[in-house]
């Protein structure tokens, strides 16, 4: 009888415990949604303010239209003064992450594979004296604009300034460092060297 009591009592502290937890949740994201440069669909999925960084507790400009969802360990980081604007039905993968400092495009209809992160700025570096200098908080930017209907596969990385055309596809693993025209597929050209071990 005892441990009855004690399962019950247990599943009733856990139950509290998910419910505040789940009450909590909603609230962050509404207070989120409330602030006057974020605009975000209703249709958006997860709806858990977690997922997006600012610096410290102030965002840019985000606008993200319907039917966006993103699964898993996703991140997307967009700091004061920076736009990042998301159109319909785009897609992200698991593990995707946005780093927006000056202003990042996507369009509608997009797809990204998993482990695709977008940088829209780098560190400044200077050299004095022959010795590098990497600066931790000053950075050079640049847009990222992504058209509407492409395919951004697995693990790609798209740098600072790149605009990718309409109905494009970039294929896994490819670092893309310049424009890419409409209607066009990025492959990457690595050369496989297979030895045998005997």
């Amino acid at each position: 009888m005892l441990s009855k009591l004690k399962k019950y009592i247990s599943k009733k502290i856990i139950s509290i415990i998910s419910f505040n937890q789940a009450k909590e949740k909603r609230e962050m994201w509404t207070d989120f949604l409330s602030l006057p440069n974020i605009n975000i669909h209703d249709s958006f999925q997860p709806k858990d303010v977690t997922y997006f960084k600012g610096k410290n507790t102030e965002y840019g400009e985000i606008s993200i239209d319907e039917q966006f969802y993103m699964k898993e360990h996703c991140s997307i980081l967009v700091f004061p003064e920076a736009k990042l604007l998301i159109g319909k039905n785009v897609f992200f993968n698991n593990s995707c992450s946005i780093n927006c400092l000056d202003k990042i495009e996507i369009g509608s209809n997009t797809m990204f594979g998993e482990g695709v992160k977008l940088y829209d700025h780098n560190h400044l570096t200077t050299i004095s004296d022959s010795e590098l200098s990497i600066s931790k908080a000053e950075f050079s930017k640049a847009p990222i604009i992504i058209g509407k209907n492409c395919w951004i596969a697995s693990n790609v990385i798209i740098l600072k300034g790149v605009t990718i055309g309409d109905n494009s596809i970039i294929g896994a693993g490819c670092i893309i460092h310049k424009s890419v025209p409409s209607n066009s597929i990025v492959k990457n050209n690595q050369n496989l060297i297979i030895e045998s071990i005997t």
